[in-house]
């Protein structure tokens, strides 16, 4: 074995300089930890206060829907394409899934009456034959005050109807009748002008992601049941309206890209 270099001389460690090297890594692990929480608050504030209706799907002129409407014509929803578009399904036979967003809708229709570029379109989803469908969606319109050009009332054949609502307009449920009852998702859904499916964004008072809201008012009735306070003076029914209006007002100010 080799024996040491008599010429080499120990390190000796100088312990001010050591001190000073620690405080100095110290101050810079405080410095960027710092940093790094200034940042988080302010992205955390950011969040809080986008209020921006969230994009979760598109509507592509592939996939979009063919209607025979109240008037007997036939018409496409990208027709619709430019204008800010309210959709609520509903059952003619079995109507209570949809009773409580009907009644949202007829609140829109007249309040919204003199909005050109906002359009309300229901979907009658119970199986009809061909010749009477017509009379059927005519008499419904006129029973609810459903008229055009503003709104429109329309239905397809049951197979491409229903796949359309649970694909393209993402229901929770797949429309489906069991012993004349139906199961159908009775929310409104909201298209933007571009064919986007939006929903209501509701920023948190202490930062971090935004709750994202389908404007589903048979859950918001069900809270209200429970006594789930929405921190307003407003029930659950009523704050789901207000935020529907202010994401419809919201989405009529972007512009169409077409």
């Amino acid at each position: 074995m080799p024996l040491p270099d008599p010429s080499l001389e120990p390190a000796i460690r100088d312990p001010k300089k050591l001190r000073n090297t620690a405080l100095t890594l110290v101050a810079i692990m405080l410095l960027g930890g710092v940093l790094i929480f200034t940042a988080y608050q302010k992205w955390s504030r950011q969040q809080a206060a986008d209020d921006r209706p969230a994009v979760t799907y598109r509507i592509t002129p592939e996939r979009d829907l063919r209607v025979l409407r109240q008037d007997g014509q036939i018409a496409n929803l990208v027709d619709l394409r430019g204008k800010v578009i309210a959709v609520n399904v509903m059952s003619l036979r079995d109507p209570q899934a949809a009773q409580r967003s009907l009644a949202v809708m007829k609140r829109l229709a007249a309040a919204r009456a003199r909005t050109t570029d906002f359009t309300l379109v229901s979907l009658v989803i119970d199986p009809e034959p061909s010749d009477k469908l017509r009379t059927t969606l005519a008499e419904t319109a006129a029973a609810n005050g459903m008229n055009l050009p503003q709104w429109w009332v329309g239905s397809n054949e049951p197979k491409t109807l229903h796949k359309f609502i649970k694909n393209e307009l993402k229901a929770t449920t797949y429309p489906n009748e069991a012993s004349g009852k139906w199961d159908y998702d009775g929310s409104i859904v909201l298209i933007d002008k571009n064919g986007h499916i939006r929903r209501g964004v509701v920023p948190q008072k202490r930062g971090g992601e935004p709750f994202i809201a389908t404007f589903d008012f048979d859950q918001a009735a069900a809270w209200d049941a429970k006594g789930t306070k929405t921190g307003t003076a407003n029930s659950n029914v009523e704050q789901l309206e207000f935020l529907l209006n202010h994401t419809i007002d919201k989405l009529l100010a972007e512009p169409f890209k077409n």
